[in-house]
């Protein structure tokens, strides 16, 4: 699907004042979603969000055009994603593939991420984004549920 017209999203580097949303964009797929467990409260994920991914992560963000924060993207420097999470409006919209793109080529050796086996919308995404599955764990996460490790590799690149 491609992006509505009316729905201009620019994609740029957080600030400090963003990543109050997008600890929001967070707790809300946390809270909609019944087979996620929630283990921090609203009030953590904002904090960690706010003083240690900021920090610590290449975040993205997507805003539309009245500025409204719609999506983050969290890339460590070693070329794992290690958060992607839309607001429930942005999505199937092709803003997660276009936020994914800018991320390869900011990462152009490749990407991995991880993603639970029980998110079979993200992991159709992965998969059509050109991510493998490398390996499966049975739920070495803080929320105990079995999850999936992905890579991207672009062609040509070694391994």
């Amino acid at each position: 699907m491609r992006i509505e017209p009316g729905n201009i999203f620019k994609i740029r580097s957080a600030t400090r004042s963003d990543m109050t949303r997008c600890g929001t964009i967070l707790n809300d797929w946390i809270d909609e979603t019944p087979w996620m467990p929630r283990v921090h409260s609203h009030q953590d994920v904002v904090r960690y969000h706010t003083d240690f991914v900021h920090k610590n992560r290449d975040v993205l963000v997507a805003e539309r055009n009245d500025s409204d924060v719609q999506g983050f993207a969290a890339t460590s420097s070693d070329a794992v994603v290690t958060g992607f999470y839309l607001a429930q409006d942005a999505r199937r919209k092709g803003l997660g593939r276009q936020m994914l793109n800018q991320i390869k080529q900011a990462y152009p050796s490749g990407l991995s991420l991880w993603t639970f086996v029980a998110n079979t919308g993200a992991r159709k995404f992965y998969e059509r984004e050109g991510f493998s599955e490398e390996r499966r764990t049975d739920g070495d996460n803080e929320e105990n549920l079995p999850d999936i490790l992905y890579r991207w590799q672009p062609e040509g690149a070694a391994a």
